[in-house]
């Protein structure tokens, strides 16, 4: 068992840390920058981010059916190799469908080497073993956050944004992908002990669409995908316009990184003690609370830590009870293939996100945008109550 932390779950832990700071987080960290270099308006510098996602959600069910075959070692290399190659060709663009493109990219990247991929690579290989290392991944990868926005910053700030880009970048090449290489490796071969056996027609696997509770996971997680989407995408400038400083602003979005983390934890320790629908609406009720009080910022500032809090919690225990969720409702048996399919939805949901979040911005302000926001974990229990009701 030992081995199988310092050989699998460990290193994946430190690529998951490294992989959502660089091509993720890195985002919303270089948005106001972008904005500011480039000359693109917020709402067109934020649509690649939503192809980008998009893109991962529509590889998603083909990255978990080859992880299914067993090639998550070569899946999981491959899409750290090809993020290296954007984020170099990033530190070059100047023109809008040169920043498109390369977030296209970035988007098949995503799909094969950010959470979905490596949870399904967990599941796979580890059997009953996976919900304990999914936990420990998460825990270390919740500083992702932490870690890109001052870091960003401070490399901006310092040697400008393309260099900034240029350094994620090598950090990537140098590190995730050696460790992809060699922790995978050993993930192969727990797969040959704990994996179920693929389903070889792939009509069988999409029987499951014919369920009721497919369906209402997939609502529920990209419902609570586009909330935090939207959120996160759009935190600096909603910060800002709530009257925070940059200094302060860029403290309160790295703090999300932590409070998930802390989630994470307060799940691990309790998670045998209170079932999963339990955490799910505990986790969404915090979310809730997590709207209303960055609605608040402006009227009282420091309720901004309450929202950092909730937030971070709130969304930092959703990234793992997911994969726990689809499980237990609709079996362990090709999982990569269905987590794929769900994650379509869920992508999509963090893809809408910053686009749509643009666009009610323009209309409405961020008032509005915070508001949409609080009324979607309203739904998403709604959601995830039925999905349980039709449980197979």
């Amino acid at each position: 068992m030992n081995k199988i932390y310092t050989q699998i779950v460990i290193p994946f832990a430190i690529v998951e840390t490294i992989v959502w700071a660089a091509y993720f987080y890195s985002f919303p960290a270089f948005l106001p920058t972008w904005e500011t270099s480039l000359g693109f308006s917020r709402t067109v510098l934020t649509g690649a981010f939503t192809i980008s996602l998009i893109v991962s959600a529509l590889c998603a069910p083909l990255i978990g059916r080859l992880i299914d075959k067993g090639f998550g070692k070569q899946v999981f290399s491959g899409g750290t190799i090809l993020a290296v190659i954007m984020l170099l060709l990033l530190s070059e663009v100047t023109e809008v469908w040169q920043f498109y493109a390369v977030w296209f990219g970035l988007g098949i990247a995503m799909s094969g080497s950010l959470y979905e991929a490596c949870f399904a690579i967990i599941t796979h290989s580890l059997g009953g073993n996976a919900k304990k290392a999914i936990t420990i991944v998460t825990l270390i990868a919740g500083f992702a956050g932490t870690i890109s926005f001052p870091s960003s910053h401070f490399l901006i700030e310092n040697f400008g944004w393309r260099w900034a880009i240029i350094v994620f970048g090598f950090v990537v090449g140098l590190i995730c992908t050696p460790l992809v290489i060699y922790s995978t490796q050993h993930a192969k071969q727990q797969s040959k002990v704990h994996a179920p056996k693929t389903s070889l027609n792939i009509f069988t696997v999409l029987g499951s669409l014919s369920k009721s509770s497919f369906w209402l996971i997939g609502i529920t997680f990209t419902l609570l995908a586009f909330n935090h989407g939207i959120i996160l995408s759009h935190i600096l400038p909603i910060l800002f316009e709530r009257g925070l400083s940059t200094s302060f602003a860029i403290l309160v979005a790295s703090l999300i990184g932590p409070m998930q983390v802390i989630g994470r934890f307060i799940m691990l320790v309790l998670e045998k003690k209170i079932s999963t629908l339990t955490i799910c609406l505990v986790c969404f009720g915090s979310i809730f609370i997590a709207g209303w009080s960055l609605y608040f910022t402006n009227i009282i500032v420091v309720i901004v830590f309450l929202f950092v809090i909730t937030q971070g919690c709130g969304y930092g225990v959703l990234s793992i009870i997911r994969p726990t969720v689809i499980s237990e409702i609709l079996g362990r048996k090709d999982f990569g293939v269905i987590s794929g399919m769900l994650a379509t939805g869920f992508v999509l949901g963090s893809a809408m996100g910053p686009i749509l979040g643009s666009i009610i911005w323009e209309y409405g302000g961020y008032d509005s945008v915070i508001l949409i926001a609080i009324l979607i974990p309203v739904l998403a229990i709604m959601s995830i109550l039925g999905a349980w009701k039709f449980k197979s």
